[in-house]
């Protein structure tokens, strides 16, 4: 009988690393949660057909064959979770997103006050919560009656696997009125919304007693605070394509196989940085402590959805030629959708819609 392998991740430098350093992370501790430690053993029997396999045939001729099973760990795995990203583009695309204009919007933090975010998950969340109530102000003082739809990504590593928590938005570049007509709008300014965000954030952080006030009026004075947005990327109305490619992209593992080579004589793994071509080098990563923070917990949502786009999600409305769109008003978990089961549903509701 022949054996299947629709997956190798064996022949990876991941895995490679993984295999390698696994008991090192156990004795020194580094894995903090349980989660980090059950991700990276699934992934080591990832492939594998010792660890489960399924038999297949066909009922016509009788050729059969034995498919190894798959770890399926988001956000850990490229093999695995490169499958829910397509899977996810592709249902998006179909079920989701109108075919209107979309714009990328994106929010990040200065890097000295990452680790709070890192050793404090919960207020990731709050970050969501106050791009979309900044976006939805914004949209609001256009002066158009309408509801903006957004689909927010949260995402916890740069190019170079390290902790750099941001949030990724999916925004219809416009309003969508009360009858359904879609209203395209000029972008947001940027230093608009990096104003509203470090204002915001630095609110957050000192009711949460993160900061203390002193460093938060000192940040607000800054004329470099680290705060930044980003608003260039822009998706025509007739692009299908950009917008399924944009979607996936915010939702892509944090490991990229082609950047990475794995040193074995160092235990250190050599990422090149898509981002950092001018230094004509490549960068290297302590691969057991990229390792450790990349598991995302089951059922956790890195996917978050406001406004118009909620209401895309859930009531079906007739489209052109016969085809049906979801479209409605409330918010529901999107369990079994490819994204990921149980992506939370936030937000204030009208028409339309990895952390790490």
């Amino acid at each position: 009988m022949r054996l299947k392998v629709s997956v190798n991740p064996q022949a990876s430098p991941l895995y490679k690393c993984a295999d390698r350093h696994m008991a090192e992370l156990r004795s020194e501790g580094r894995l903090q949660r349980l989660l980090e430690e059950r991700v990276i053993d699934r992934f080591l029997k990832c492939g594998d057909p010792h660890h489960g396999f399924a038999r297949i045939y066909c009922p016509g001729c009788w050729h059969d064959f034995l498919l190894a099973s798959s770890c399926k760990a988001r956000y850990f795995c490229p093999s695995c979770h490169q499958k829910r990203v397509l899977a996810y583009g592709d249902w998006v695309e179909e079920n989701v997103l109108a075919p209107v204009p979309h714009r990328q919007y994106v929010f990040t933090v200065p890097r000295m006050l990452r680790p709070i975010f890192s050793r404090r998950r919960g207020l990731l969340g709050e970050l969501c919560h106050i791009v979309e109530r900044l976006l939805i102000q914004a949209y609001t003082g256009a002066g158009v009656e309408g509801r903006p739809g957004l689909m927010l990504f949260v995402q916890t590593f740069g190019d170079l696997v390290t902790f750099n928590p941001h949030i990724h938005v999916l925004a219809a570049d416009g309003v969508f009125r009360a009858d359904g007509v879609f209203v395209a709008l000029p972008a947001v300014p940027v230093k608009l919304l990096e104003q509203g965000f470090r204002s915001e954030v630095l609110k957050l952080l000192v009711a949460e007693r993160a900061i203390g006030e002193r460093l938060s009026a000192s940040m607000l004075a800054w004329r470099h605070s680290g705060f930044s947005g980003h608003n260039g990327v822009r998706v025509r109305a007739g692009d299908a394509e950009g917008r399924k490619k944009l979607a996936q992209y915010m939702l892509r593992a944090p490991f990229s196989l082609e950047k990475m080579t794995y040193l074995p004589e160092t235990g250190m793994v050599m990422y090149r940085s898509h981002m950092h071509k001018g230094l004509k080098r490549n960068i290297p990563v302590d691969a057991r402590r990229a390792m450790a923070r990349t598991a995302l917990p089951p059922y956790s949502g890195p996917v978050r959805t406001f406004g118009a786009v909620r209401r895309m999600v859930f009531h079906p409305l007739p489209g052109p030629a016969g085809t049906r769109r979801r479209v409605g008003s409330g918010g529901a978990s999107t369990r079994g959708r490819p994204g990921g089961r149980g992506a939370r549903q936030v937000g204030v509701g009208a028409a339309h819609s990895q952390s790490l």
